[in-house]
């Protein structure tokens, strides 16, 4: 639980970040640079550990899952950033925690009860509140933290099934390559249909650097929560993303002068306390049924 409170405040680092590059450079290409610095930033570890890293064949397709999906996930989320502000963007990604709440007893076998999906239900209905029906305050946009936090939630569903038997450096480094071979090939498609948000350019020394310290802390994140997530069950974990929020307001405030008015507060505590409800029965009842 504590390696995923400090991941949880650590992340939006990696946002503001993203949202600063995302003035000169495509959310696509920021996306596929983070998955680049982190195959380079793991793959001394894993030499050392096991030499020159061997794709394991066994496991291909659940490798290139979650690196495609985490790949996916950062270019919505990234996409929204541009538009959206930081708090407001992280706070409608707070549906996450509930999307993985129902993953995890769909396919992780972990148990829930009525209580838990009618928490789950309220916290979609704090999510609305803070998109607004019909989109009217932000459009489009609104939905790319959506689809950010399906992906990611599948995600999460993979690490905690590939955790208990798959080194978490080894998982890191080929969620690293997939997802930069993911992105690569969205840029790639994208340049040659000429969508400008898909075009790669080249970045200045600055960019550059900005670029590393966002792969940098990404992977430090991402390292903890594969280490989190193979200690405690995704139920017990997931309420704790809501920490994001702190920092996220925090960064917003300080980088971009952003602040989430009222409407967006009280969804976002209905989003947390529905959260921590469930957070609450898990503990409470273990695994038992409710």
């Amino acid at each position: 639980m504590i390696m995923m409170a400090t991941a949880m405040l650590c992340i939006p680092a990696v946002d503001a970040i993203a949202k600063t590059l995302g003035a000169h450079i495509p959310p696509g290409q920021v996306s596929a640079s983070r998955f680049l610095f982190q195959s380079l930033l793991l793959l001394p570890l894993v030499m050392l550990a096991d030499g020159i890293p061997r794709l394991p064949w066994r496991q291909v397709h659940l490798h290139a899952a979650r690196g495609a999906l985490i790949a996916l996930a950062t270019a919505f989320f990234f996409t929204g950033l541009n538009y959206l502000p930081l708090a407001d963007a992280i706070a409608i990604f707070f549906v996450e925690p509930l999307i993985l709440t129902l993953l995890s007893a769909l396919f992780l076998g972990e148990t829930i009860g009525w209580r838990r999906l009618t928490a789950v239900a309220v916290g979609f209905i704090g999510a609305l509140i803070v998109i607004r029906p019909g989109f009217g305050w932000a459009g489009w946009p609104a939905l790319m933290p959506l689809l950010a936090a399906g992906c990611f939630a599948v995600y999460l569903v993979l690490t905690r099934t590939m955790a208990q038997t798959t080194d978490a450096v080894q998982m890191q480094f080929w969620a690293g390559v997939f997802g930069c071979l993911t992105m690569g090939v969205v840029l790639l498609l994208g340049g040659m249909a000429g969508i400008t948000a898909l075009t790669a350019v080249q970045p200045d020394l600055l960019e550059w650097g900005m670029l590393f310290a966002l792969g940098l802390i990404a992977t430090m994140v991402h390292m903890l929560v594969v280490h989190a997530f193979r200690r405690a069950p995704a139920g017990i974990l997931a309420p704790f993303q809501y920490l994001e929020i702190i920092s996220a307001t925090i960064l917003g405030y300080l980088v971009f002068d952003d602040f989430p008015d009222l409407i967006t507060w009280v969804g976002v505590a209905i989003i947390v306390g529905a959260g921590s409800y469930v957070f609450h029965r898990e503990r409470r009842l273990a695994r038992s049924p409710d």
